[in-house]
């Protein structure tokens, strides 16, 4: 019976399907409020608290309904599970499909999407509707992204996420959003044009855009070498990778808050799923001539951007170039081509996805208080905000890879995976640890630690429930994945051995 249900359908549309349900309501609630003689600003109010309320109960359904496809799911048998297969055009299907790696990528996006609409819930004061609406689109379209199994439909999902991410940044952003979205769609629609030359190449030669169908053909190496700079163009700056970053600080800074969290917790985690399904599987052979290429990119990454991260005074600025180093971990696990490594790759995402994510929720809390963002205005918050303070030092040496938390694991099997391959690209990723350290304990001193001046002081209050919640939840994420690595580990070695074989290399 469960079998016939389209479950995976379901679980992509069902927040398109509330997205819909809620502008229509609201449509019908301002027209009969408006015949009232109730005062605007408390029918806003009230919309606003009715229109959040949905996307919370929207959100949650979609986190539940990806838990129980997740338990549907045997992850000990190879291949895809939930399958739907509908032609649609031509011989492009609409075809999805779930395993180790999509799973692990959807229970993290329908995780942070509840968090983040419980976040944006005293911060956002204009247009809270269409706010709701274009994250709820949004998730929709992530969902797709890890459930498709056709090339066309995956681009389909890839591209359209870049439109509701538009609005975000644009809309609620800062003073210079507008710029910063411009940016963001420009960089990656144009990466993705290449990629989309290349899909229409493989689906005339092969006939198919069947990715199951396509991971089993031999593309021989010419042919390889140019698909895989054009799948590259496009993942490596969703990525993003070194030097093809530079959109992703500036559209952090203007984001708000929740847009940072999904930015950082999900949507830098297409481009690193795009090497995993697309470029290692496909085109083995090009993904390892180029693969001390993508090695001397990695470190660059982790290092340069270290550096930057360490002279930054705007925190969200620190976090966005440290995000671009930890994707470096991410690729050099990646072309490991050993087990070890690409499974400390997809560990590294999921961990900095809880991590990255807590640490711009972070910097959220102290602007809502202080409207500024600059680590000089800070000093000595410990003293008045004890929990956010205890909570901030978690993420702040989960970032760094502190033992027992998630992000020392990623990390490590990343740098063993790569040792095996080239010895200096994993003393590369070293030094980027150590650099990591310096960066965060600097931001965490100045912030938490520094001097107590009351004029720094003034504003800040005591995080509230609400707060406390969000932040907890990550916290327990963080430091549960730290010392159970299995939960997700067990849950992707199967598809971990998948890309290995297919490469070719034990």
């Amino acid at each position: 019976m469960i079998e016939e249900i389209p479950l995976l359908s379901l679980l992509t549309f069902l927040p398109l399907f509330g997205a819909g349900l809620i502008m229509l309501v609201s449509m019908i609630t301002n027209d009969k409020f408006a015949k009232k003689s109730e005062n605007s600003s408390d029918r806003e109010a009230k919309q606003a608290e009715r229109v959040l309320k949905s996307g919370m109960l929207i959100t949650l359904s979609t986190f539940l309904l990806a838990v129980f496809c997740f338990l549907l799911v045997d992850f000990n048998e190879k291949g895809f599970a939930l399958v739907e297969d509908v032609k649609w055009f031509a011989n492009v299907h609409y075809k999805l499909g779930v395993d180790g790696l999509s799973m692990s990528l959807i229970l993290l996006t329908t995780f942070l999407m509840p968090l983040c609409i419980l976040a944006s819930w005293n911060t956002i004061k204009k247009r809270i509707t269409e706010y709701v609406v274009a994250f709820l689109i949004l998730e929709t379209f992530m969902i797709g992204v890890f459930v498709s199994l056709d090339l066309v439909l995956f681009y389909i999902f890839f591209e359209a996420g870049l439109i509701p991410m538009f609005f975000i940044i644009g809309i609620w952003g800062g003073n210079q959003s507008v710029l910063a979205s411009f940016k963001f769609f420009l960089y990656t629609l144009a990466g993705s044009l290449f990629m989309l030359a290349a899909i229409v190449n493989i689906y005339m030669s092969a006939g198919t855009s069947d990715i199951v169908a396509l991971q089993n053909l031999e593309f021989v190496l010419p042919n390889q070498m140019w698909l895989w700079l054009a799948f590259t163009a496009s993942f490596a700056i969703k990525l993003p990778m070194w030097p093809v970053h530079t959109w992703l600080p500036d559209a952090h800074v203007q984001a708000p808050t929740a847009g940072s969290v999904i930015l950082a917790g999900v949507l830098l985690k297409m481009g690193g799923y795009g090497f995993l399904r697309f470029s290692l599987p496909m085109f083995p052979d090009a993904s390892m001539f180029f693969q001390p290429f993508m090695f001397a990119l990695a470190i660059i990454a982790i290092v340069y951007t270290s550096i930057v991260a360490y002279q930054q005074n705007d925190m969200k600025k620190m976090i966005a170039y440290s995000s671009v180093a930890h994707m470096g971990f991410v690729i050099l696990g990646i072309f490991s081509f050993n087990a070890l490594g690409i499974q400390g790759a997809i560990f590294q995402m999921i961990s900095h996805g809880l991590i990255s994510s807590a640490l711009f929720l972070v910097v959220g809390v102290l602007y809502d208080r202080k409207h500024t963002r600059e680590i000089s205005e800070y000093g000595g918050v410990a003293h008045v905000m004890p929990y956010f303070a205890t909570l901030f030092m978690i993420f702040s040496m989960a970032n760094v890879g502190l033992p027992a938390t998630s992000g020392f694991v990623g990390e490590l099997q990343t740098m063993v995976g790569a040792f095996e391959e080239a010895r200096w690209a994993s003393v590369g990723a070293a030094l980027g640890v150590i650099l990591s350290a310096v960066y965060m304990l600097r931001l965490y001193r100045e912030i938490a630690l520094g001097p107590i001046d009351e004029g720094r002081l003034e504003g800040l209050k005591p995080i509230d429930r609400r707060e406390i919640f969000i932040l907890s939840i990550l916290a327990v994420g963080t430091l549960l994945l730290g010392v159970a690595p299995w939960l997700v580990q067990d849950m992707t070695s199967l598809s971990t051995e998948s890309i290995v074989s297919r490469i070719g290399w034990r």
